[in-house]
């Protein structure tokens, strides 16, 4: 594929290629406007420059540094929320924005600790996946007093610490699971659900949703004890196929967290393709298979680059901003993907 040219630069961003060549060398000032144009041009057919032309036209712009730790390194989800939030920081036009991405391996207090004051030494504002410990509030409690906001994602913790909350309302998302579930069966059973830690608030609100949908809406259904998987494919592996030993009557499950590769393979295994309701989380390049394939009903997915966008305004605005703003939650609509919309 050939190579964008300063020539397709100047078509594509409706200005002259004097003009490009302006903006690129910064050796005569080019109204705002016009280069944020051509920029945004560049980005569009992949100009080769683009680096360049970005540090031209956001060079008087004020630079935050925002920190992010996310969960599980090697999950494709994390992976591409790591992505997501390189391209609304690349995508702010008010300021330049140094992101720093890292991840934690392990769930553990110690681990998220370390990591969470890490990246805040380097931070104006950090933004964090974690578990609801002690041990995190507490970490997240002094660096509020050091004038570091934290904003909690995807699950929400200590509301008297953090500065906000983005992601889904975990409790609908759980009802939903529910719902489709109870639809879908032709008759009332066992169903199950998942969750990766009980200190994860975000899974303990999707299994008071799910249980809270059956318990009000359909009654006849018997939801049996919580399974934990630690958010693992392994340990969800041997407890789906466990739980199909104990109840070959089982009608659907849902996984509230990560594992659910384990899952999927599990049902692979014991051909029950078809068979089972299974409702798992985020869209996946196994998931997407799965549902495909029949082995998953209905996928349910965090709309990241609204997420990443609508994170960006709020961290730059607590950096911005000399007063704290009062502590909130910032619900996004969830996505619903079926074998039909894939």
């Amino acid at each position: 594929m050939r190579r964008p040219t300063i020539s397709d630069l100047a078509k594509a961003s409706g200005v002259s290629v004097a003009t490009i060549d302006r903006v690129l060398n910064g050796r005569h000032r080019v109204r705002e406007e016009t280069a944020r144009r051509v920029y945004e041009a560049a980005q569009e057919i992949g100009y080769h420059a683009v680096g360049l032309l970005r540090q031209r036209v956001f060079e008087d712009l004020p630079q935050y540094r925002l920190g992010f730790v996310l969960q599980k390194p090697v999950q494709a989800f994390y992976q591409a929320f790591a992505k997501e939030i390189s391209v609304a920081a690349q995508s702010v036009t008010t300021a330049r924005i140094n992101a720093q991405i890292e991840f934690v391996a392990a769930s553990t207090p110690t681990a998220i600790v370390e990591k969470l004051k890490m990246v805040a030494a380097r931070s104006q504002a950090v933004a964090l996946v974690a578990p609801d410990y002690p041990a995190v509030t507490a970490a997240i409690e002094e660096l509020k007093e050091k004038g570091i906001p934290v904003f909690s994602l995807l699950s929400d913790f200590s509301t008297t610490a953090r500065q906000g909350y983005i992601g889904v309302d975990n409790r609908k998302v759980g009802r939903t699971a529910a719902w489709i579930i109870a639809r879908s069966a032709r008759r009332p059973g066992k169903v199950a659900c998942f969750v990766g830690s009980h200190r994860f608030l975000g899974h303990e609100l999707r299994e008071i949703g799910f249980r809270s949908y059956f318990r009000e809406n359909a009654p006849d259904f018997e939801v049996l004890d919580t399974l934990i998987n630690l958010d693992t494919p392994e340990i969800t592996h041997e407890a789906t196929l466990d739980l199909l030993q104990k109840h070959p009557d089982l009608i659907g499950f849902y996984v509230c967290g990560g594992g659910m590769e384990g899952a999927i393979s599990a049902i692979r295994e014991e051909r029950l393709s078809g068979k089972l309701i299974a409702v798992v989380n985020e869209l996946t390049p196994e998931s997407r298979a799965a549902l495909a394939d029949d082995v998953v009903t209905m996928a349910i997915g965090t709309p990241l680059p609204a997420l990443c966008s609508e994170l960006m305004k709020l961290m730059i605005r607590s950096v911005e901003s000399d007063e704290a703003a009062v502590p909130g939650q910032s619900f996004l609509p969830f996505e619903i993907f079926l074998s039909e919309n894939i």
